[in-house]
């Protein structure tokens, strides 16, 4: 199959802390609050992308792909985006992704599909591990 980098679907870029140790960035981060502006928070790392920042380049992207006239498509992407791509395919509005996320281990495989019949959009798998052995 052809292969199309699609930079969209990217990590969340976390600016300066790019390429540093885990607890540079740990002794930065300010965790988002419970309520309020989730998708707007900046996390106290300059040139961050913000939640929505990042939701909103994903979605672009599963709404290019999901135009595409092809019976099967193999999206690769990072953890955090995972989330948006997933949300994304059951139609989950993004007004409403601020407190969503679907974890999966790296390397591991989720499944997407609709129904040919009813067209409804599953998640047969989330983050299978099987094929790691």
């Amino acid at each position: 199959m052809p292969l199309l980098l699609e930079r969209g679907l990217r990590e969340k870029s976390y600016g300066e802390a790019e390429g540093r140790p885990q607890e540079w960035l740990d002794r930065r981060f300010v965790p988002p609050p419970a309520a309020g502006d989730r998708m707007g928070h900046h996390e106290g790392v300059a040139g961050a992308e913000t939640r929505g920042e990042c939701a909103r380049r994903v979605y672009d992207v599963m709404d290019a792909l999901l135009r595409r006239p092809c019976a099967h498509q193999i999206v690769v992407t990072h953890g955090f985006a995972l989330t948006f791509v997933v949300a994304a395919w059951i139609k989950m509005p993004y007004e409403t992704v601020g407190s969503v996320s679907f974890r999966a281990p790296s390397g591991s495989i989720t499944v997407l599909r609709e129904d040919d019949f009813f067209h409804n959009r599953q998640v047969v798998s989330l983050g299978d591990t099987r094929h790691l052995g």
